[in-house]
């Protein structure tokens, strides 16, 4: 659970004093805070003998990228206590048997009528807490606390029909790309970690999902007839084979979205990792979908020579224009 000198020099990484109790139960010391964990060896990731110590490690090694994604955003819990050959189940409401160094954020709920009271993942202590309860993926909102109702970005979720795989993806992404360039908006594409591609407009302006949401919907539309043999927008699944569909729903109060650096619960500890359109266009060259598939040990790799990607998605400022 400790993590090499050298690495934590190149990425600024976070340091596990790990600390023993009886029956498999460990403190670790960070940034101050106690952590319990447990089961450090259990494999949460079978194929790849991956354990769940792993994923603590890896959340503690990418963390000074993943936190200032995370920060102020509430996050639904996605828990697969037993790794990913067991069940999952998703916990919004955050577990009242938290510490009570992890902070919460309570958000309207129409269907239940009432507050939930999500966590924040602010800081390392409350992430390594979260791995521990099994939490592999982090999905947050599109918003911050302090202004819910105003999404600091949108989202384009392209999610392949088989037979097309992340390849028709990176087409799609690209096209995708193209019209917004024409609109005069910068965007990045990371990988879903999972099938997809995921492509971003940050604006970190004043605007609400009642602009963001049409918007995303009207270029969904738009792709779908300039490319109606790969693309589809309409949300009925038996539309989808074969296509990529452009999920313009995400840009919603009531939806979470996987985060960049996120681990994902696949067969392999597969990450939504940061790409730069050269690289799709490369992997769609190539026809090469591994191009556009990182596990965990090579997102590392990635942010210790390229820093972060996504670090414009957090502070670029960007303004929706109007679009007939």
């Amino acid at each position: 659970m400790t993590v090499s000198p050298a690495k934590a020099r190149s990425v600024g990484v976070a340091r596990a004093s790990p600390e023993r109790l009886d029956e498999g139960r460990t403190v670790l010391k960070i940034k101050g805070r106690e952590v319990p964990v447990s089961n450090l060896e259990k494999v949460f990731y079978p194929k790849a003998n991956f354990t769940k110590g792993q994923v603590i490690d890896y959340y503690i090694k990418v963390s000074p990228l993943l936190l200032p994604h995370l920060k102020d955003r509430p996050l639904t819990l996605k828990r697969y206590p037993d790794g990913v050959a067991g069940g999952f189940f998703y916990e919004k409401r955050c577990p009242s048997h938290r510490p009570p160094w992890v902070q919460t954020a309570p958000v309207w709920s129409d269907r239940l009528e009432t507050k939930i009271d999500y966590c924040l993942a602010n800081d390392l202590p409350s992430i390594v807490w979260a791995a521990n309860l099994g939490d592999l993926e982090l999905h947050t909102f599109l918003a911050r606390t302090k202004n819910i109702d105003q999404p600091t970005m949108v989202v384009f979720d392209l999610d392949p029909g088989p037979p097309a795989n992340i390849l028709q993806c990176a087409q799609v992404g690209l096209w995708l790309k193209d019209k917004l360039d024409e609109l005069k908006l910068q965007s990045f594409a990371k990988t879903s970690g999972s099938k997809g591609l995921q492509v971003y407009i940050p604006l970190n302006t004043s605007v609400t999902y009642a602009t963001t949401k049409p918007f995303a919907h009207g270029l969904a539309e738009r792709l779908e007839r300039e490319h109606p043999e790969m693309v589809v927008s309409k949300m009925q699944k038996h539309l989808r084979a074969g296509k990529v569909f452009v999920d313009w729903s995400q840009n919603d109060r009531h939806k979470t979205t996987v985060c960049v650096y996120s681990l994902r619960a696949k067969d392999y500890p597969t990450v939504s990792t940061p790409v730069e359109w050269d690289e799709v266009r490369t992997a769609l060259k190539q026809k090469d979908p591994k191009r556009l598939s990182f596990v965990s040990d090579e997102v590392l790799e990635r942010v210790e020579e390229h820093g972060d990607l996504f670090s414009s998605v957090l502070k670029l400022k960007q303004r929706l224009p109007k679009v007939g």
